[in-house]
């Protein structure tokens, strides 16, 4: 008596493409609209009033110049990391992801220091909304691009996790790094260099 087999082909397993690299991306070019209807409305503000900013409400220049400092020179620092991951050198990547983080905490302690120095508050005038609505949203993406860093660091504790040819995760939080940077650029700019002209 023979018994009969059936032999069902092996199951086909389908590849997607790695799609969170875009994802990231389309969601940076949204928040870049939101950042670009804030500068919108900042310029329009500016030129319908005489006075820009309102007396009692200027900007200094000193303590916003050396944050912009440490914010933009970690953009290089954190592309350290990302070399060193490329070579499959996690502790390079590690050190450099903790200075980029200390960086960008330090930002953030200016931005305070230089909000409890200024003597006016978010409702005193129009540029005073504008001035604090602006760098309080950035320093948000700051914060969470810290948290972001900060979870890399944690995830590659795990051997193997990242490696020259598995990456995503820090490529994803360089990206969204040089996000913030760009956007803090054109904040400098806006807010603190054409104030004085």
């Amino acid at each position: 008596m023979t018994i009969a087999t059936s032999t069902s082909p092996a199951p086909r397993v389908e590849h997607h493409p790695d799609l969170r690299v875009l994802g990231l991306l389309v969601f940076l070019v949204s928040e870049s609209l939101m950042f670009g209807g804030f500068f919108a409305t900042y310029l329009f503000f500016r030129g319908s009033t005489e006075v820009w900013p309102p007396e009692g409400t200027e900007v200094e220049l000193l303590l916003p110049a050396i944050n912009t400092i440490i914010l933009v020179s970690s953009s290089f620092v954190i592309h350290l990391g990302d070399t060193a991951i490329k070579k499959n050198d996690v502790q390079g990547m590690q050190k450099w992801y903790k200075i980029t983080a200390i960086m960008g905490a330090i930002f953030l302690l200016g931005q305070v220091i230089e909000y409890v120095s200024l003597g006016y508050g978010m409702t005193t005038n129009v540029f005073a909304n504008c001035f604090y609505l602006m760098t309080g949203f950035h320093g948000l993406h700051v914060l969470i691009g810290v948290l972001l860093i900060l979870g890399v660091v944690w995830r590659s504790r795990r051997p193997g996790h990242y490696s020259a040819t598995k990456h995503t995760g820090i490529a994803m939080a360089e990206i969204y790094w040089h996000f913030v940077d760009i956007i803090w650029i054109v904040l400098f700019t806006l807010l603190y260099i054409l104030t004085r002209f």
